[in-house]
């Protein structure tokens, strides 16, 4: 152990040590055999006590710097890995046809809900946009357009990303500090936009009797357990609607008995009356996680031209 990391070494106390690291520099990347880039497990920042936040980011190959989308997993706060897609998709399918379009993807860890409430979920989705900017020229990609896809929390997490840029008590302050994280579209795959009417306990019986305990509670009171007034509101993106908010386009089973499609279309209906640019996209007869869509793929391949149009100016 050297002196530095020594917290009982009178050179540490007096040799200019900062404490220990905010985040870490990306690692270098594995070079897939398409050319394209993959960086694994690079640790976007460090909120004390807990594990690392990281990241994974694939660059595809190409003359020019592409621009970025970042996706934020779903599992109710409660669980998921950033690594893993829901179910009714291909294993990687949202991350190949991203790269196959010529764009960069990132996919990031956050705390989940027993970890910590709201809204340290957002203030590390915050913080992963601003460490891919800060690190944008090593990584070679191009932050001036920056786009956030999620599905379910992922989706009420990349909502609040776009919506919440006006506001900095709701920013946080790990990781990298100074870049914006203010992001010019948002792709939200059936998200929560007001947790205050979504829907108590809707689930199944034999879907209840299934779950572990901590899972019977709504996860929505999981997120936000202890915060009251203002905060409550703060964790719902409907709340934060503002002309000035990035394009949005909303794609929602219309059968979704978990999260109902009636949270996008107020979502939606709340930014036209702003005049923000909102597409919400029905999926007919589709549950959540898209469970029953006949086409999956033509989900995807419907959001992937989206960004890629939106992020290169050109309206989708």
């Amino acid at each position: 152990m050297t002196t530095t990391q020594h917290a009982d070494s009178d050179d540490a106390r007096t040799d200019g040590w900062a404490g220990p690291p905010r985040f870490l520099p990306p690692v270098e990347p594995l070079v897939r055999p398409d050319g394209s880039r993959h960086y694994a497990g690079v640790t976007y920042a460090v909120a004390f006590g807990y594990r690392p936040l990281q990241l994974d980011l694939w660059v595809p190959v190409g003359a020019e710097r592409p621009s970025l989308v970042v996706w934020i997993h779903g599992g109710g706060w409660m669980f998921g890995d950033r690594r893993v897609l829901p179910e009714t998709l291909r294993p990687g399918q949202m991350f190949d046809e991203l790269l196959a379009a010529g764009l960069a993807v990132a996919t990031i860890d956050y705390r989940h809900a027993l970890e910590a409430p709201f809204p340290a979920q957002l203030h590390d989705a915050k913080a992963a946009v601003r460490y891919l900017r800060a690190h944008a020229e090593e990584l070679g990609i191009d932050t001036s357009r920056v786009a956030v896809a999620g599905e379910s929390a992922g989706g009420h997490l990349a909502a609040l990303v776009g919506l919440t840029s006006h506001r900095p008590d709701l920013e946080g302050s790990h990781g990298v500090v100074g870049p914006s994280s203010a992001v010019d579209t948002v792709l939200d795959w059936y998200g929560p936009s007001d947790l205050s009417t979504m829907p108590r306990q809707t689930a199944p019986a034999e879907v209840l009797a299934a779950l572990p305990e901590e899972l019977r509670t709504p996860p929505e009171d999981q997120l936000v357990r202890g915060l009251d007034g203002r905060d409550l509101a703060d964790a719902s993106p409907i709340t934060h609607v503002t002309p000035e908010a990035p394009s949005f386009l909303l794609v929602h089973g219309t059968a979704d008995w978990l999260v109902p499609y009636a949270q996008s279309e107020a979502l939606a209906a709340a930014l036209t009356a702003c005049g923000a640019t909102v597409r919400l996209v029905p999926v007919a007869g589709a549950g959540h996680i898209f469970s029953g869509c006949a086409d999956v793929s033509a989900v995807v391949r419907l959001s992937v031209d989206h960004l890629a149009g939106t992020l290169r100016g050109i309206r989708t």
